[in-house]
């Protein structure tokens, strides 16, 4: 869509007096604490990490004052300090960030400095990933519009941050599905060092989406305040009528180094240095307001006056503040999931017919989402006719649930994952479910989001947890080869705030994912595929079932050795601890369930009583989890082996695609047999 001309509600005459003292005023105090942000670092006492903004000033002024606190949501990037302040955050907040203390409203100093953040005004926290934030603010939006309510979401951002995949994927769904979110492209010429010239062809970088069929781009000159409010007020206009996406590019300056650690004198000559400067925003409002007769200088002087008072006086509160306690790392890891008073152990007794594994799933989902009317799924595949998914797990919901509840999403798994993090911003009692890949191995692309939306609750000092749960078809065992028969829990494992759950039957597959949708904070639940219609999978459901996370299940009880397991390899343990019982040897079998939280005590207790252990899992040896699970025991029984622990598992290689070559990879039943009966012969 082509720019539009843009109402002129602002200008230097026309604004009120109180208006223009009021952005005097913020500019000042933010420039102020910018030029002193570097002293800090100086004298040891914090902010390390600093990008300063000016340049930017009219821009951001502008969009702090067009976000409504409580209404609004908006995405800051590192640069923007003078939006923060616009948006009402106090120098005293924008100092205690800079020097990271406890009571930093941005992350309590779990995060680094620049990243400002207000949760609970809808000033979201964000990540150190350039950009990645607009599929959020995408999210956000998509709730927004389900929601009814006439807000924006807003995501600032650099120019350079537009060449990253995932600023493409949200700039293109916004587009697809009409979203009122407003992309602030700030562009002041370079990312760190590399000119715009070496990111993008078109001298604009918005102008690269311009044939973009909803979407409507605005260019303003990000140094003049009234332009950019200006610009600003249309976008905001714009966005919220028509329901329709923005990009706002603001030309500015960067009139110095990137940040801290930045010389900008190795790729920056001295004519450019004072170009920029000449054009420095402050400079020019503060000469305008003289100019057009608004203020005299002397009132001018008693503002500038009145500022350095208001920084020393919030200097002296952060240095008084506290620093964060260190044992505080261990608060808001993840959230606390739901308790269930009736299935406390996750075990039943119930009788009656037996469901398939995948029946199991497809049912509880159903149920979840009458029971929760704020709950969605999207994913790749889910909605055309009769098909849910690429394997039908959910078949059947979107005839029930309507599309807005129920939808495909594109084929691009980081947006999958970030708009599900974004529209989870909107409120709690929202609960996401995604498929966030059509299989396990091809999740890879969605790491970035993943790694994001993992320490969202750490980051934001328990103000903000994604209520998501993950959904990935897993394993092999179907003749799939490569990426659709790999296992990747082994790399997941060592990413905390993150649940991973691995069910092996119907039942705990119905309990586990109830608990997970009902529960706050992320959830990875893992489906072992090979086992949807198997009916060796196949138990009696309740209707209510609910197993919690961290509680292993014992399969068979017994005292020769332990074997520890999960998912598909569950079924072979089983069938070979029933082979060893012909033979007069009782093995234990504990089927894990949950592999973060994890039962140790359960382990520990069967440890104590067998003296021998055995770790099958189908994920390769090398790197996998029971390399993390024999250095448990190890460490905390290891005086109750009587032998070496054993792990069964894939050997260091892909999974192939012919039969033979799959058959020769992944673990079976013999294969475990024979690693137990040397096991209890040592």
């Amino acid at each position: 869509m082509k720019d539009l001309q843009i109402p002129k509600i602002y200008t230097i005459k026309k604004t009120p007096k109180e208006s223009l003292e009021k952005w005097f005023k913020l500019m000042t105090v933010g420039r102020a604490i910018d030029e002193k942000a570097p002293n800090y670092l100086k004298q040891a006492i914090g902010w390390s990490y600093h990008a300063p903004f000016a340049g930017h000033d009219g821009i951001q002024l502008a969009v702090g004052q067009h976000f409504e606190k409580n209404r609004d949501h908006i995405f800051l990037y590192y640069r923007e300090m003078l939006t923060a302040l616009s948006c009402g955050m106090t120098s005293e907040e924008i100092i205690l960030n800079g020097i990271s203390k406890a009571n930093d409203p941005s992350s309590g100093g779990r995060h680094m400095s620049n990243h400002f953040a207000k949760p609970e005004w809808n000033i979201h926290s964000v990540s150190s990933a350039t950009g990645n934030h607009t599929l959020h603010a995408v999210g956000t939006a998509r709730a927004i519009k389900y929601y009814g309510e006439k807000t924006v979401a807003i995501s600032g951002q650099g120019e350079s941050s537009v060449s990253e995949g995932y600023v493409y994927e949200a700039i293109t769904g916004a587009d697809k599905e009409q979203l009122p979110v407003i992309f602030v492209v700030q562009d002041n010429g370079y990312g760190i060092s590399v000119p715009k010239k070496d990111q993008t062809a078109n001298r604009k970088v918005a102008n690269n989406f311009s044939g973009f069929k909803n979407l409507r781009i605005i260019h303003c000159n990000g140094k003049d305040v009234f332009d950019s409010m200006n610009a600003m007020a249309e976008a905001k206009r714009f966005a919220i009528e028509e329901s329709k996406p923005v990009i706002l590019q603001a030309n500015c300056v960067r009139m110095g180094a990137h940040s801290n650690s930045d010389d900008h004198l190795l790729y920056r000559s001295s004519a450019e240095r004072n170009y920029v400067i000449d054009y420095d925003p402050l400079a020019k409002f503060r000469r305008l307001l003289l100019r057009y007769n608004r203020f005299s200088e002397e009132e001018l002087l008693a503002i500038e006056a009145d500022v350095k008072a208001e920084i020393k006086v919030s200097h002296k509160a952060a240095m008084r503040a506290p620093d964060p306690d260190p044992a505080s790392i261990y608060d808001f890891v993840i959230s606390d999931p739901v308790v269930s008073e009736k299935y406390p152990d996750g075990l039943h007794s119930e009788k009656g017919e037996k469901k398939k594994l995948i029946t199991a799933l497809n049912e509880t989902l159903k149920t979840e989402f009458r029971h929760n009317p704020d709950t969605f799924i999207w994913g790749q595949d889910m909605a055309n006719k009769d098909k849910g998914g690429i394997f039908n797990v959910s078949k059947g919901l979107q005839q029930e649930f309507g599309d807005k509840r129920v939808f495909n999403a594109p084929i691009a798994e980081d947006f999958i994952m970030g708009t599900a993090n974004g529209m989870s911003r909107f409120n709690n009692k929202i609960r996401v479910v995604i498929e966030g890949a059509e299989f396990a191995d091809y999740f890879w692309p969605a790491m970035e989001q993943y790694i994001d939306t993992s320490h969202d609750y750490w980051r934001s000092n328990g103000k903000f947890t994604p209520n998501i749960t993950i959904r990935l078809a897993s394993g092999g065992y179907i003749g799939g080869g490569m990426y659709h028969s790999q296992n990747i829990e082994g790399s997941l494992v060592a990413i905390p705030g993150v649940r991973i759950v691995y069910p092996s039957f119907a039942d705990d597959a119905a309990g586990l994912l109830r608990t997970a949708m009902r529960s706050e904070g992320l959830t990875m639940f893992m489906e072992p595929k090979a086992l949807y219609q198997d009916p060796k999978a196949s138990t009696v459901v309740p209707d209510d079932f609910e197993v919690p996370f961290g509680k292993a299940r014992i399969r068979k009880d017994g005292d020769a050795a332990t074997i520890i397991t999960y998912g598909n390899t569950t079924h072979f343990c089983l069938e070979a601890a029933e082979k060893l019982m012909e033979e007069g040897i009782n093995v234990e079998v504990i089927d894990l369930r949950s592999l973060i939280p994890l039962d140790e005590e359960t382990i520990i207790n069967s440890v104590k009583k067998t003296n021998k252990v055995l770790i099958v899992h189908e994920d390769k040896v090398h790197g996998g989890f029971g390399g993390e699970l024999s250095a448990i025991i190890n460490e905390k029984a290891f005086e109750y082996l009587d032998a070496p622990i054993r792990r069964v598992g894939s050997p260091f290689t892909p999974v192939g695609f012919n039969r033979i070559l799959e058959k020769a990879v992944l673990p079976n039943t013999d294969l475990i047999y024979n690693a137990i009966k040397d096991l209890i012969s040592y």
